[in-house]
C-alpha cells in the first residue's frame, strides 16, 4: 500500500483482503441505502455483514464524503 493513502482509504486494502469483496461493492452497497445516517449504516454493515466497526465506519465515511 501506498504510504501516502490516508484516512478511510488506508483501510481498503484490508476491507477487500478481509471480506473478499472489492471496496466498489461495499460503496455500491452503502449508496443504494443512503440517505441513512452515519450511524444506521454502520449498524447496518456490522450486523449484516459482519463487519467491524473501523472497517464499516471507514466505508460509510468515504461514502459519504463522495456524495457531498
Amino acid at each position: 500500500m501506498d504510504a501516502s493513502v490516508k484516512g478511510p482509504a488506508s483501510y481498503f486494502p484490508s476491507i477487500e483482503k478481509k471480506y473478499g469483496k472489492p471496496v466498489a461493492h461495499w460503496l455500491e452497497l452503502i449508496g443504494a441505502r443512503t440517505p441513512a445516517r452515519h450511524g444506521e449504516l454502520v449498524s447496518w454493515l456490522k450486523a449484516e455483514h459482519g463487519m467491524g466497526h473501523g472497517h464499516a465506519t471507514a466505508l460509510v465515511a468515504h461514502t459519504l464524503k463522495l456524495r457531498a
